[in-house]
C-alpha cells in the first residue's frame, strides 16, 4: 500500500471513529427518510452495491476478453445466482473545464469535478451514454438506483476535496438526481427509489442536507454498511484484488451470520490507480459468500424482508411499524432504527404523522425565514415543520406559548394530538414507548 494510499485509508478510518463518537453525542431525529446501512434479518442475504457505472470500457488489467466492465460484473453475479445494485450516473461530459487530478490520489478524475470512467473519457460511461449496458442490467434483474446525474457534490468537503465544485442549492440537488430519474423513466420505463449523494456528501448550502434532497424527490437514502475497499490503491494489483474479497472472508471467520442483511459497497469502475480490481476479486468473493450459505439480492428486495435496522419478522411491533411505514407515516429514525422501547417525545409524535409534508413545511420555513410563535422551536429545528402543520389543525398543546419538543408524551396529550389528525383517539398506557404508539396508531390508521 503506497503512502499516499495509507494516508487515505487511515484518514478514514480515524473519520469513522470520530463519526461514531459525534453520533453518540448527536440527538437522533424521526425523518421520513432513512439511512439504508443494513436490516435486521435472520437470514443469510445481503445486498453489493456498484458506484459511478455504468462503464463501457474493459476491465484494467483486462483478463475478460474485452468486455465492458460492468457486463463482466453483471456475469459474474448471474453465475452465482446474485442480483447486484447498479448505483449509476448520468453523463460527466458537462464536467469542465478542468484538468487531471494526481495519479492515485482521490482527485484523479478530475481537480474540478468528478469524471467516469476517467476524464476526457466520459463518452464511455453513464446511463446517458451506455444503453445497451443499462438493457442488460435490467434483464437481468439487477437494480439500478440513482447516484445523480452529473456526480457533482452537494456541498464542500474541503479535506478530501478541496478543490471541487459542488452545488449551490438544494434545488441544484434535487434537479441532479431528477434528471437521472427522469432519464430512465422516459428510456426504460424503471422508477428508481433509492439514491446515494456523491461521496456522501450531506451537507447543502442554506441549512439543507441531502436527506432533504431525498423527501423533496421521492428517495430514501441509500448507504453502505461494509466498504469492499475496490477503490484504494495498493503497492499491486494482486493486493488490490485481495482487498476486494479478503476482510469479506475475515468477517465470515470471526462470525458467519457477519452479512446477514448488510449492504456491500463496491465499484463499477476504476479506483484510484486507474485499475478495476473488482473484475478479478468479485468471483471470489461471492465464492465466499455461497460457502456460508449467502445470497446477494438486491437492496429492493433486502428491504422487503424488513425496511429497518433494529426491527424484524417476528419481534413485537413489526407488523405495525410496517403497516404505518407502507401508509407514509415516519416511524423510524434517521438511522433507520425503530428503537420501539424508547419513550415517544412531543416532537416525535408530530413527525409520526407530518412526516414529508413536515419536511416540506420546514424548507418553506428556512427559506422565508419564518419564525412561528413558539419560544422554543426554531425554523431549523428538523420537527418545525410538523409543529407548524399541527398548530393549524389545533393538534399541537402548547403551554404560555412554548412547545417542549423533548417532552414525554403523556395519555392527555397523546389522546388530544390523536383526535385532531384522526378524529378519533384509542387508549395507550403510560409511559408510552414508541412501540406503544406505533400499534395504537396503526390502528386508527386503519380507519382513516
Amino acid at each position: 500500500m503506497s503512502v499516499l494510499t495509507l494516508a487515505i485509508s487511515t484518514a478514514k478510518k480515524v473519520k469513522h471513529a470520530l463519526k461514531k463518537d459525534i453520533d453518540k453525542k448527536t440527538p437522533v431525529y424521526l425523518s421520513p427518510v432513512r439511512r439504508l446501512e443494513r436490516i435486521r434479518t435472520r437470514e443469510r442475504v445481503c445486498a453489493m452495491t456498484f458506484d459511478d457505472g455504468p462503464m463501457n470500457l474493459p476491465p484494467n488489467p483486462d483478463n475478460h476478453g474485452g468486455k465492458p466492465l460492468t457486463l463482466v460484473l453483471a456475469e459474474i453475479l448471474e453465475k452465482h445466482g446474485g442480483k447486484g445494485t447498479f448505483d449509476v450516473v448520468g453523463d460527466t461530459s458537462k464536467n469542465y473545464p478542468d484538468n487531471p487530478g494526481k495519479h492515485g490520489s482521490a482527485s484523479w478524475g478530475g481537480v474540478a469535478y468528478d469524471h467516469y470512467p476517467d476524464i476526457n473519457k466520459d463518452a464511455f460511461g453513464g446511463a446517458q451514454n451506455c444503453p445497451q449496458l443499462i438493457s442488460r442490467l435490467l434483464s437481468g434483474g439487477h437494480q439500478i438506483t440513482n447516484h445523480t446525474y452529473s456526480h457533482i457534490l452537494f456541498g464542500k468537503k474541503s479535506v478530501v476535496y478541496g478543490t471541487r465544485k459542488h452545488l449551490d442549492t438544494l434545488e441544484d440537488a434535487c434537479e441532479d438526481i431528477l434528471r437521472l430519474h427522469r432519464l430512465m423513466e422516459d428510456q426504460y420505463g424503471y422508477t428508481m427509489e433509492y439514491m446515494r449523494p456523491p461521496h456522501y456528501v450531506d451537507k447543502i448550502n442554506g441549512g439543507f442536507s441531502s436527506y432533504d434532497a431525498c423527501a423533496l424527490t421521492g428517495y430514501q437514502y441509500m448507504a453502505a454498511s461494509f466498504d469492499g475497499a475496490g477503490w484504494l490503491p495498493c503497492k499491486t494489483y494482486e493486493q488490490e484484488v485481495e482487498a476486494t474479497w479478503k476482510p469479506i472472508q475475515n468477517a465470515l471467520l470471526n462470525d458467519p451470520n457477519a452479512f446477514c442483511g448488510q449492504i456491500i459497497f463496491q465499484k463499477d469502475g476504476c479506483n484510484m490507480a486507474r485499475r478495476t480490481p473488482i473484475a478479478d476479486g468479485l468471483d471470489k468473493a461471492l465464492e465466499i459468500l455461497d460457502s456460508y450459505g449467502y445470497k446477494v439480492i438486491t437492496v429492493k428486495e433486502l428491504v422487503s424482508r424488513s425496511p429497518f435496522e433494529d426491527l424484524g419478522k417476528g419481534d413485537e411491533h413489526f407488523e405495525s411499524a410496517l403497516s404505518l411505514l407502507n401508509r407514509g407515516y415516519t416511524i423510524a429514525f434517521r438511522n433507520n432504527k425503530v428503537m420501539p422501547q424508547a419513550e415517544l417525545k412531543r416532537g416525535e409524535l408530530l413527525m409520526m404523522l407530518y412526516g414529508v409534508k413536515g419536511v416540506s413545511r420546514r424548507i418553506e420555513l428556512i427559506r422565508k425565514e419564518k419564525v412561528f410563535n413558539l419560544k422554543d422551536i426554531k425554523p431549523s429545528h428538523p420537527y418545525s415543520g410538523a409543529v407548524s402543520l399541527a398548530l393549524e389543525q389545533d393538534a399541537c398543546p402548547c403551554e404560555n406559548g412554548m412547545f417542549f419538543p423533548d417532552k414525554p408524551v403523556d395519555r392527555e396529550y397523546f389522546s388530544h394530538v390523536c383526535r385532531a389528525f384522526f378524529g378519533k383517539s384509542v387508549s395507550v398506557q403510560e409511559p408510552i414507548t414508541h412501540g406503544k404508539a406505533i400499534d395504537a396508531l396503526a390502528t386508527l390508521a386503519k380507519g382513516k
